[in-house]
């Protein structure tokens, strides 16, 4: 099977060049097999989970979050950072799937792994399908702020938000995969061979051990 395959140049320095409240600018000089000395920049980004919550009727749950940088409301799907000290991937977003919509699931299997930005970032994200979903209380302590605080929720059948992605109406990258993962897989019958919500996410562990390489926090 196709797959990624994990690679190292020799890095001779390492700068960080500004710290923000979620992520780091980092500059390092390496240099490539051809022996070519190189500098990149690049953005180290503690990861993120997305939830596509798909209810009986082949709806599936979507927030419109204003986002500053693009200065657009999006059609987006739940998610947030993995932020939490100690917190697996999978808990992080059952959190975010209660604080965002109030629900929870009962099956949680894994619709895709992607870098966001790969050439730029380091950022890695797991999208997880949610089914069997019932209300949910949002976790103790979570009060809304920001961009949360008018984000609402629509349930969406999945042709709509296909049609959309490929209308160019919805620009999320996130929701734009998973969305076209989920129908793609129904499509093939393939829903319930999906990985396990638990499944190994090595690409994350790799990011994980190069940081801690780096001696980043």
């Amino acid at each position: 099977m196709i797959a990624d395959q994990a690679e190292e140049w020799s890095t001779s320095s390492h700068r960080v060049l500004g710290q923000g409240h979620i992520v780091t600018l980092q500059e390092d000089d390496l240099k490539s097999p051809s022996g070519e000395a190189l500098t990149r920049e690049y953005v180290v980004h503690p990861g993120s989970v997305v939830i596509v919550a798909l209810d009986d009727q082949d709806r599936v749950a979507v927030v419109h979050q204003f986002r500053h940088p693009v200065q657009m409301r999006l059609v987006e799907l739940p998610a947030g950072l993995i932020d939490v000290a100690g917190e697996p991937p999978l808990l992080a977003a059952q959190r975010e799937l209660a604080e965002e919509a109030g629900l929870a699931g009962a099956d949680w299997r894994v619709l895709a792994d992607f870098c966001s930005s790969p050439g730029i970032s380091d950022e890695a994200t797991r999208i997880y399908l949610a089914r069997g979903l019932t209300p949910a209380r949002r976790p103790d302590g979570f009060t809304p702020h920001g961009e949360e605080v008018d984000m609402g929720l629509d349930w969406v059948p999945i042709t709509q938000i296909t049609q959309a992605i490929r209308a160019g109406l919805i620009h999320n990258a996130a929701t734009a995969l998973g969305v076209t993962t989920l129908a793609l897989a129904r499509c093939e019958g393939d829903l319930d061979n999906l990985r396990p919500g638990d499944a190994p996410w090595p690409m994350r562990e790799r990011i994980l051990a190069v940081k801690a390489g780096r001696g980043d926090a």
